[in-house]
């Protein structure tokens, strides 16, 4: 059996409705595919202490954690991620990409047109459906 990750992203809309994602640089595992910017939940943080950790850790900003949106279990060759996406707006500072390649707003609309994590997929769909 493949060891379980716990892992949150955010969901960040802006105030022109578009959600902010993020590239997944060449040195990464899943090179070059787009997801929600996140990261694991560490001993002892639920799932808001998490995210907002992570965005400012991956991000430089801070966020706010309104609510769990979309939560999927996927299984790679060599691990088994459960994502749980939460919906989070920016509070103070602006989105800078230092572990990612590149970071881009989109409309809901043009989701599908990244070449998404496979655990993402959900997520979008489920965004792109509201």
């Amino acid at each position: 059996m493949n060891k379980v990750v716990n892992v949150v992203a955010g969901i960040i809309e802006n105030e022109q409705n578009e959600i902010l994602c993020a590239l997944r640089s060449p040195i990464m595992s899943l090179p070059n595919r787009w997801e929600f910017p996140g990261g694991k939940i560490e001993a002892g943080e639920n799932t808001f202490t998490a995210i907002e950790r992570e965005i400012m850790e991956e991000l430089g900003c801070t966020i706010q954690a309104t609510e769990v949106f979309h939560i999927n279990t996927h299984e790679y060759d060599s691990f088994t991620i459960t994502l749980t996406c939460v919906k989070a707006a920016i509070v103070s500072g602006t989105p800078v990409a230092s572990e990612h390649a590149k970071l881009i707003w989109l409309k809901r609309d043009s989701l599908e047109s990244l070449n998404w994590a496979p655990a993402d997929i959900p997520a979008v769909q489920e965004l792109m459906r509201q």
